[in-house]
């Protein structure tokens, strides 16, 4: 594992994980069911020409998400650009085994609630990527959180979320933990991402012991105007 891993977790993820992606030496980008991130190792003409040829026209669109400068290939445009940061574990946290281990049954219901409170990109099977544990109450998903992109050594929290009216009890904070431990004892240092502007969140994960590693730049790109 090299330090450009973790400034290009999506390049890394799908580098090393193509069965979940399209493309190839210069350009990759996610199932469109799994994900919508893309990207490149570099900024050289060659990879950009090739991220641009796995952007469709008409309503597709990628994601990048960088600690380097986002650079927009020729004939593609940014729709929303932003700004996270990301955080890496720095002490390690106790095992949960009171969660359920969610699964394609639970997809559904998954989905929904990524699409209620918008935890960041979330499709109908984002949740293959890894292990999702979720807590219900009175038989609904009350909260959930789990895996995303991985590299060698490296696993990302992410996709955590509770429903509106369960929040206030310590859910997410209980997940995350979780998530991290369970990352922790199969020996991977855990990693994750949030907006800048979610202070919330930001500071429930420096409350688990995350560290501030970087920002990461995130850019929303679609073909432009032929």
């Amino acid at each position: 594992m090299s330090v450009s891993d973790l400034d290009r977790p999506v390049w890394a993820s799908l580098r090393d994980q193509p069965h979940w992606g399209l493309g190839g030496a210069r350009a990759r980008r996610f199932h469109p069911d799994i994900h919508r991130f893309a990207a490149t190792p570099d900024e050289t003409p060659d990879s950009l020409a090739a991220l641009h040829a796995l952007v469709q026209a008409g309503d597709d669109s990628v994601y990048l998400a960088q600690v380097p400068p986002v650079m927009v290939p020729s004939g593609l445009e940014v729709v929303k650009a932003a700004s996270a940061v990301q955080m890496v574990a720095s002490r390690r946290l106790d095992a949960d085994d009171n969660v359920q281990v969610l699964d394609d049954a639970d997809a559904p219901e998954m989905l929904a609630l990524a699409q209620l409170t918008e935890p960041g990109p979330f499709l109908a099977r984002t949740h293959t990527m890894g292990r999702f544990i979720g807590l219900r109450i009175n038989g609904q998903l009350a909260a959930m959180a789990g895996e995303r992109m991985r590299f060698a050594g490296h696993v990302e929290v992410s996709g955590v979320c509770t429903h509106p009216d369960f929040r206030g009890r310590g859910l997410a904070r209980r997940l995350s933990a979780a998530v991290t431990a369970h990352i922790q004892h199969r020996g991977a240092l855990p990693f994750l991402h949030a907006w800048t502007t979610n202070t919330a969140a930001i500071s429930l994960y420096e409350s688990l012991g995350y560290k501030m590693r970087a920002t990461v730049n995130i850019a929303l790109l679609r073909r432009g105007p032929a």
